[in-house]
């Protein structure tokens, strides 16, 4: 999903907010609130519907719901009082209630990279888009390990790469044993640790044409 929205726009696939052209840092979870919020327009959301959405299988307080709610007007320029694009529905939710637009996403470059995850004997293909690591059984790359959070990490795929995001996890997650703080690009070979799990990246390029052979 590619959405723009005054001077920002959001997308998905890269998973990047966009503000006057720089790349505002929001966190993984205010991310997919802002994602919610926007795929749902002009829908008033509940509060339990929120949360169930950004926090599934979890109990949170309402405060860290409003905590996101803060952190997304703070990062477009909103406000409470005179909202633009998030509006606060008394004793019921939240809604966006800015002008945005749907946007086609960019095609995948030519001579697009493609992504594969080495998981103790599995290999895994990514497709572009957005794949969650976790112990969630419905996690796109699902890894049964009590050490590993249920939504642990996040990979990203475009056409041309890989990047990688921690969700918060209780453990951390780990790119050639060096912490990940924020959004970090992966490449060939980059090793993963979740907990006690390791994964291997593979990044490759498109396969070379078939050579015909000299009669």
């Amino acid at each position: 999903m590619r959405v723009l929205c005054a001077d920002w726009a959001l997308d998905t696939d890269t998973h990047q907010l966009v503000r006057s052209g720089d790349v505002v840092h929001v966190s993984p979870k205010a991310f997919d609130l802002l994602t919610t919020l926007l795929r749902e327009r002009p829908r008033a959301l509940s509060k339990v519907e929120l949360r169930d959405s950004i926090w599934p299988h979890t109990f949170v307080s309402e405060t860290s719901l409003a905590n996101l709610i803060a952190e997304l007007r703070s990062a477009l320029g909103d406000e409470a009082g005179q909202p633009r694009y998030i509006r606060t529905v008394h004793r019921h939710g939240y809604a966006f209630c800015g002008t945005a637009t749907n946007a086609a996403a960019a095609p995948p470059a030519s001579g697009s990279a493609r992504v594969h995850l080495l998981v103790r004997d599995r290999e895994i293909a990514l497709t572009p888009g957005t794949h969650v690591l976790g112990r969630e059984p419905e996690a796109a790359v699902w890894i049964d390990s009590t050490q590993v959070s249920r939504h642990h990490a996040r990979i990203v795929v475009t056409g041309t790469g890989a990047s990688i995001e921690d969700l918060g996890s209780k453990n951390g997650t780990f790119v050639n044993r060096a912490r990940v703080v924020s959004v970090q690009p992966l490449s060939d070979r980059d090793e993963i640790d979740l907990g006690p799990e390791r994964l291997v990246v593979r990044v490759l390029g498109d396969a070379a044409s078939t050579q015909t052979q000299p009669s």
